[in-house]
């Protein structure tokens, strides 16, 4: 189950669990989706889509049913300088890769290793992105869209990454 124990939520609802089922709701991929914690209209008008699509009673309510269909929604990793492994490596491949001149700087290697240069090249994504500029890779820079790539960030560098 991808998203076990979760409560059944709806309208007015607030907090993690809603950010949990907006991340869940944006890997479906729902991009117009944001990550503020708040289950307003728009959200339940986003919800009964997922549910028709998923033939599941289309209520708007998110119960244990809801829940099941709905990919992990488990926040990614905080990233940033000192962080190491797959995730940053897959991040480095695409701020190299991902849109050749679009941000401007890469990290200069794709070790792992989240060190000055990929900190530089997070920078420069955040920049182009229209997110603060702080090198730290949360919800926000995740979000951002690779506009040619019809993806994001998260969905470039892949769900298998995902961290409770």
């Amino acid at each position: 189950m991808p998203n076990p124990g979760q409560p059944t939520i709806s309208v007015g609802a607030t907090g993690a669990v809603v950010r949990r089922l907006q991340r869940a709701l944006r890997r479906t991929p729902n991009l117009g989706i944001s990550v503020d914690g708040v289950f307003n209209a728009q959200l339940e008008a986003a919800v009964k889509e997922f549910q028709t699509g998923a033939g599941l009673v289309a209520d708007g309510v998110v119960g244990p049913l809801t829940w099941n269909a709905l990919p992990d929604g488990g926040p990614m990793p905080l990233l940033s300088e000192g962080a190491s492994g797959e995730v940053v490596r897959s991040l480095q491949t695409v701020l190299t890769n991902g849109a050749p001149g679009q941000w401007g700087t890469t990290p200069q290697g794709i070790d792992g290793n989240f060190g000055p240069h990929t900190r530089a090249a997070v920078d420069a994504f955040q920049t182009w992105g229209g997110v603060t500029a702080d090198g730290v890779v949360g919800d926000q820079t995740w979000a951002v869209s690779l506009h040619a790539a019809s993806a994001t960030l998260e969905t470039a560098v892949g769900l298998n990454f995902v961290v409770d």
